[in-house]
């Protein structure tokens, strides 16, 4: 069952607002007999007015638009097959870097839309200086592992 604010009771000059989807009481029904002829009342829906309880919602229906910026399990067991250096290799330096490669990849993709977006910023910051670290070292154990993995993934211009 939705519910929505009835615009009798607001008033000229208020606005529509939607109901908190975290509720925190029981719905009363303050406007069915008072308003049975108002515009908004859509049979099977119970009015609102405001200052009253607010009844339970799903929060599907809020949080629906937001995609989730993260790599899935799928496309992560892509990026662990191609660079994996033995059969039942998941924590190389390699894996570990292309692993990596592809959430910076995702998370630039996503702050190109969302330029003030700056916590997933951080985010991607903390990212690029682990990669930057792990490339350090590999390229520090074996500089021709490190050479073919930057060509492989595409990283240095």
């Amino acid at each position: 069952m939705r519910s929505f604010f009835c615009r009798k009771r607001q008033g000229a000059g208020r606005k529509k607002s939607l109901p908190f989807p975290f509720s925190r009481g029981i719905l009363q029904n303050t406007c069915a007999a008072t308003h049975k002829t108002c515009p908004d009342l859509v049979p099977g829906e119970t009015p609102v007015h405001r200052g009253s309880a607010r009844p339970p919602l799903s929060h599907g229906k809020y949080f629906e638009r937001w995609k989730i910026i993260m790599i899935r399990k799928d496309e992560k067991t892509a990026v662990i097959e191609a660079n994996r250096t033995h059969p039942t290799d998941t924590g190389s330096p390699e894996v570990q870097i292309a692993i990596l490669t592809a959430r910076i990849q995702e998370l630039t993709e996503h702050l190109k839309v969302h330029i003030h977006d700056n916590h997933s910023r951080r985010g991607l910051l903390k990212m690029v200086g682990k990669r930057r670290k792990m490339l350090d070292y590999l390229a520090k154990k074996d500089i021709e592992r490190y050479r073919a993995l930057i060509a492989k993934l595409g990283i240095r211009k």
